[in-house]
């Protein structure tokens, strides 16, 4: 019997001809996050589960899927989200795929920089509302990148490149985090650091999150710290929501204590509960939004979904996957 492979959320096709070679494969079909009971009765029918980081698999209803036998997340971490000690209780295996993200989470960071200082969305807006009439305007006058300062609050994969980017706009960069880099690095990237993170906000014209979400970073940025920021400076996070105090980075932005900022990333979102970002934003002109789409290119999203896919071939062959969490299954 070919083994029934369900898959959370549509994929790429050349993930999903992956997973055919191998078994029957269920896709849920569907633009929203697959529900609770939604899940629990695809997985009671699943021997394989394709899913995604954001969808909770926990101890319940692991323990509800008699037939399952490998969990594959299409995500670097899976902490807080898949249960892998209830999966290992089972003798399930459960894997995670390797670091894609850090060139196109960059490139997106990067066009929130751009876009907020250019106001490319309201300049559209008012384009499109047929009031442009003079081509030398005061009207969208925007600020020069060089000789700006970005401060980086947090400095891994995704902030390397990051920094390559800023630098090659003439940006100086400076960043702070628990670990310092070692000197040849900080000279190779072209940074320069900072030990405490209040003066970073001082000195910035861009404040960026570019630290991995864990306990020690959890509203690691609140009301005083966008009190300190210059009314001239603006906010980026293309990390996680749950960094940021979310009502204080509306109070900035609602009075002016901010000049803008550019979000990919909310309180809201998977695991915790569907994506939900503040209305408050909505009103706001001086923001843009995008739907966390840190990975969504073609060519990322191809990589993740078909390295996913290979740790099930891997699984249903009965081989131990290169990307596995729970290794102690096989001894």
């Amino acid at each position: 019997m070919r083994p029934h492979i369900f898959v959370v959320q549509p994929t790429m096709p050349e993930a999903v001809a992956v997973l055919k070679r191998v078994g029957k494969v269920e896709i849920f079909d569907r633009e929203r996050m697959i529900s609770r009971p939604e899940l629990r009765d695809a997985l009671q029918r699943a021997d394989y589960v394709f899913t995604l980081g954001d969808t909770p698999i926990d101890a319940e209803l692991i323990e509800s899927a008699p037939k399952l036998k490998g969990i594959a997340a299409m995500a670097m971490g899976v902490t807080g989200v898949i249960d892998v000690d209830a999966a290992t209780r089972r003798k399930i295996p459960v894997t995670r795929i390797p670091h894609y993200i850090g060139t196109t989470t960059a490139d997106l960071t990067m066009a929130l920089i751009l876009g907020i200082t250019w106001r490319l969305v309201e300049a559209d807006r008012f384009t499109r509302s047929g009031r442009f009439h003079q081509e030398q305007s005061m009207t969208f006058l925007a600020t020069s990148l060089p000789g700006k300062t970005a401060g980086l609050i947090g400095l891994g994969q995704i902030g390397a490149q990051l920094a390559t980017r800023l630098r090659a706009f003439e940006l100086d960069v400076i960043y702070t985090k628990r670990n310092r880099l070692g000197r040849d690095e900080e000279r190779e990237l072209g940074v320069t650091y900072v030990a405490d993170m209040d003066d970073l906000i001082k000195r910035s014209d861009y404040v960026i999150i570019a630290a991995s979400y864990n306990p020690s970073t959890h509203l690691l940025f609140q009301e005083r710290h966008f009190r300190l920021m210059k009314p001239s400076a603006y906010f980026i996070n293309t990390g996680r929501g749950r960094i940021v105090e979310e009502p204080a980075l509306v109070k900035a932005l609602q009075k002016k204590w901010i000049a803008g900022a550019g979000l990919d990333v909310y309180w809201f979102e998977p695991p915790v509960s569907e994506p939900n970002p503040p209305r408050e934003l909505f009103e706001l002109s001086n923001v843009i939004l995008t739907p966390h789409i840190g990975s969504a290119t073609y060519e990322s999203r191809r990589k993740m979904s078909v390295r996913n896919a290979e740790n099930i071939v891997t699984m249903v062959r009965g081989e131990r996957p290169d990307d596995i969490l729970n290794p102690e299954i096989y001894d």
